[in-house]
């Protein structure tokens, strides 16, 4: 019983928090983006991201709640929880939003291509756009930054996600370093679910290449076959007596 009201608490919760995730992005990257925005709309914005907060917090608490087991919950959710109680970590509320994008692989075929390129061109970019975000948030106002524009942090973010690391761009805070590690590792497990889709691919194109190699050979045997009886029936015919 515990059981089917955790599942019928997901579910309903599993599109309004990816929407209240969407708001988020909305409210937590526009006052980063335009640091001269009205102090009435830069309230609105943090009035959006603690209504996100409490919603994310409520979540938590319910699933908690509805699991026998808490202790185990609660080690098993440790992001979570730290999302919901270390304000540092507000940017990673972001990570519902893959639920989105999970949706939209479901609608991108049975192709493992297509289900690929779906869902790392949506985490990649969000990835990056969120840590561009942090991270410049995280290096306004110091001194010795040299990540001091939306498009240093973006051109340092996509650098950093795709292993390059130029080092033309790098963080000099502690959290700024803390958003790098995170996007550093982000990178490589993007890197590795592109290359470990990429040989299951060519395993099963490889499979489906010897299957149809051996499914004509079977035919080319078939076909022999038939032609040695007919000619077996044909020279029987014409034996005398």
């Amino acid at each position: 019983m515990v059981e089917a009201r955790r599942e019928r608490w997901d579910q309903r919760v599993e599109w309004p928090l990816t929407i209240a995730a969407g708001l988020f992005l909305g409210a937590y990257a526009w006052p980063i983006l335009d640091p001269g925005l009205d102090s009435a709309l830069v309230d609105l914005c943090l009035a959006v991201t603690w209504s996100t907060w409490f919603l994310f917090a409520v979540d938590y608490l319910t699933r908690l709640k509805l699991r026998i087991d808490r202790r185990q919950f609660v080690r098993r959710n440790i992001l979570d929880l730290a999302v919901v109680v270390l304000p540092i970590l507000r940017p990673l509320r972001l990570l519902r939003l893959v639920t989105a994008i999970s949706v939209l692989n479901r609608h991108a075929g049975h192709s493992l291509r297509g289900r690929v390129a779906v869902y790392v061109a949506g985490s990649t970019s969000l990835v990056i756009f969120v840590a561009a975000l942090a991270v410049i948030e995280a290096e306004r106002g110091d001194p010795d930054a040299n990540i001091a524009t939306f498009g240093d942090a973006l051109w340092w973010a996509m650098t950093t996600v795709t292993t390059v690391g130029y080092g033309d761009r790098f963080p000099v805070t502690t959290s700024g370093r803390f958003v790098a590690a995170g996007l550093m590792l982000a990178g490589i497990a993007l890197i590795g679910i592109v290359t470990a889709s990429l040989a299951t691919w060519l395993i099963d194109r490889i499979r489906q290449v010897e299957e149809e190699s051996e499914a004509a050979t079977r035919r080319d045997v078939a076909a022999l076959t038939s032609e040695v009886r007919a000619l077996r029936d044909e020279i029987a015919r014409l034996r005398p007596g």
